[in-house]
């Protein structure tokens, strides 16, 4: 009756964030993040307004794409405005409903970028390994059955994941050792056995982590054979332009997360800088990879400006 008690006592989280720091590096982080956010925000909007206003880069490539800077837009704001409060307030309270909101939100965004870098990586495998094919293959009506498919899935298997790690009695402390509530942070303040959530946990990232990696790795080699295979040194400078961007995402975005779900690290700042970076640097270089990579892209972006200033002189 007393743990009942105990349990039912918790209605919410402190979140520690950076307070372990001293004032300055938290007034430190505080800017670096309102900028970082900021940049994020404002290259991700840019980068999906040119692609939706210009009829050129209405295809299957930039579709997913478009896709992707909404999802990083979306992906960064479910913990950066909390986070930039924890630095600041010295309240640093959430309720248990705004944590459990968080935490699903944060793992479908998440959960919905690793498919969606998946399907581009098989997207770019298809154009450059099977190209009379591709209009077939990856038609507009599929692209948008696949990208649909892809958030119902999202949608519903994250739902059953957090819906898991609530239903545990919360009883040790109130204290989440994370900038945001995280699955293993917020696991390892419940007093139950937790072992079912840890298997639903590794199952979670082998779906959403592992799997959409070995698409995309697979997809890669057989790009690369194939353009070894090319004559033409153009037609293999194009083919490796087109790819460049999106492994490069790839890189920065699967190497921190899979270092974040797949060690099982107890030390609770190293989780938090590697965190930092996947949650907030990584959606803040996303769009100006893809815009300082992409030639369709910059030149969309030079007519669209070229337009406004046209539009100004008269």
């Amino acid at each position: 009756m007393a743990l009942e008690n105990h349990t039912q006592a918790i209605s919410g989280f402190i979140l520690l964030g950076f307070s372990d720091f001293s004032l300055h590096i938290q007034r430190f982080l505080f800017v670096l993040l309102l900028l970082i956010y900021t940049l994020a925000v404002m290259g991700n909007l840019l980068v999906f307004t040119i692609l939706t206003l210009d009829s050129t880069l209405h295809t299957p490539m930039y579709f997913f794409l478009r896709n992707l800077s909404f999802l990083e837009i979306c992906f960064t704001t479910v913990t950066a405005p909390r986070t930039l409060v924890v630095l600041l307030a010295e309240d640093r309270s959430i309720s248990f409903f705004a944590c459990a909101l968080q935490m699903y939100f944060f793992f479908f965004f998440g959960s919905e970028e690793c498919v969606l870098l998946g399907i581009m990586a098989y997207d770019r495998f298809v154009a450059i390994c099977n190209p009379l094919r591709y209009s077939i293959v990856m038609s507009n009506k599929r692209c948008v059955h696949i990208a649909v498919g892809s958030w119902i899935m999202c949608v519903v298997l994250q739902f059953g994941q957090i819906t898991f790690i609530l239903s545990l009695p919360f009883c040790r402390s109130k204290v989440i050792q994370h900038f945001f509530c995280d699955s293993l942070p917020v696991l390892r303040l419940s007093c139950a056995d937790i072992y079912v959530n840890d298997i639903i946990r590794l199952v979670a990232s082998v779906i959403f982590l592992l799997l959409p990696f070995l698409v995309i790795l697979s997809s890669y080699i057989y790009i690369i054979t194939t353009v070894l295979r090319m004559h033409s040194t153009d037609g293999r400078s194009r083919a490796f332009s087109t790819c460049s961007s999106h492994l490069a995402v790839v890189t920065l975005f699967f190497g921190t997360t899979m270092l974040a779900y797949f060690q099982q690290s107890t030390d609770s700042a190293n989780e938090r800088i590697v965190a930092f970076i996947y949650c907030f640097v990584n959606p803040m270089l996303n769009p100006m990879i893809y815009s300082l990579r992409s030639k369709e892209v910059k030149g969309a972006l030079r007519r669209k400006m070229w337009e406004k200033l046209s539009l100004f002189r008269l």
